[in-house]
């Protein structure tokens, strides 16, 4: 079959790699019908992760089940499924609580010896920990399909990051990032409550998303400014929570400076090139807490599937480019090139 491998920094190719088969009975096949390329999969694009020439890419996905092992009880072959970003088994104590992405036996698509999610099929292990069937009908509905592939990590981990920022209702959040999780972020404070939300970002078609999804206000302003306006929207006071959606230094710092005292951050953007910013003094003196990590979106996933089935929440406006798999290296250079926000794969 056909899979997107990564040879070097910039070097995407598709190319022929092996059929995905059972190796264990509680593994699963899965034929792709959409993907996408996530931001956090640029860092591997760009050198600033590292990986091994020829090595599998990409980690969110939905399709058909092909074909199943001895083990597997929850799915049968024909079945629509949804895989979160990580895969885990659904039994062990963490699993119990929640905390799916620190399952011992879990693991993270296109890393080592794994397959990846931008391909023709996957082998899905610990298949029934791991996969959410969806409504068969929804295969038909493309749009419905696209809202529903948001369900496998940037929806969750806007959700995640709501949820650590501590966003209730009728509070004021301000998102920190105006890519594809910054924007479920928007969407999430949304559904949770929030009065008002406060979009930080400067380019105008990603704002307009996050207007469309419940962002009451836009701060285009950088620096000094952003902080400004932040603080003239909040009567000098700050946001209650606000979403980190973006993983530098810069970003956090920025998260500091905006939120109110005794106030929460919510941190979901994969840490990258610095050091955090986190100044400790200055959260103890402010009272601010800080929550938040590599979101556990198998869990949220029964929660929100319902409101995406509905229409109450649809996060398929963050797809802003639909390619064919023979295209994903063009993709990655215009998610690069920020040309894309979040591109979808249909292989």
């Amino acid at each position: 079959m056909r899979a997107t491998v990564i040879h070097a920094p910039h070097d995407i190719r598709v190319e022929e790699v092996p059929d995905p088969a059972i190796r264990l009975p509680t593994d699963a096949v899965v034929r792709v019908l959409k993907a996408c390329i996530c931001g956090s999969d640029l860092w591997a694009y760009r050198g600033e992760s590292a990986r091994q020439p020829g090595q599998r890419i990409g980690h969110e996905f939905l399709g058909v089940v092909e074909e199943t092992g001895a083990g597997v009880d929850g799915f049968t072959v024909g079945d629509l499924v949804v895989a979160p970003f990580v895969w885990s088994d659904g039994t062990c104590a963490y699993c119990a609580d929640g905390l799916t992405t620190s399952c011992p036996d879990g693991g993270f698509w296109g890393s080592v010896g794994s397959d990846g999610g931008q391909g023709e099929a996957v082998r899905v292990p610990h298949a029934d920990g791991t996969l959410v069937k969806l409504p068969a009908t929804a295969a038909s509905d493309d749009r419905l399909l696209t809202a529903l592939l948001a369900l496998s990590d940037v929806l969750g981990t806007g959700h995640h990051a709501a949820l650590g920022a501590g966003v209730t209702k009728g509070s004021t959040v301000a998102v920190v990032g105006d890519g594809a999780v910054g924007l479920c972020g928007v969407l999430a404070a949304k559904r949770l409550g929030a009065e008002r939300v406060i979009a930080l970002g400067r380019h105008t078609a990603r704002t307009d998303i996050a207007r469309r999804f419940g962002a009451t206000d836009v701060v285009a302003e950088r620096g000094e400014a952003a902080l400004a306006a932040v603080r003239e929207l909040t009567r000098g006071e700050g946001a209650h929570s606000v979403i980190e959606a973006v993983g530098t230094e810069q970003s956090m710092r920025t998260a500091l400076d905006i939120v109110r005292d005794g106030g929460a951050i919510g941190y979901v953007g994969v840490p990258h090139g610095s050091a955090s910013g986190v100044d400790l003094g200055v959260m103890f003196d402010r009272n601010i807490a800080l929550r938040g990590g590599v979101a556990p979106v198998r869990t949220y996933i029964p929660e929100l599937l319902p409101d995406v089935l509905d229409g109450t929440i649809d996060p398929s406006p963050v797809f802003d480019l639909s390619i064919g798999l023979d295209e994903v290296p063009a993709g990655y250079r215009a998610m690069d090139g920020r040309t894309a926000l979040k591109v979808l794969i249909t292989p």
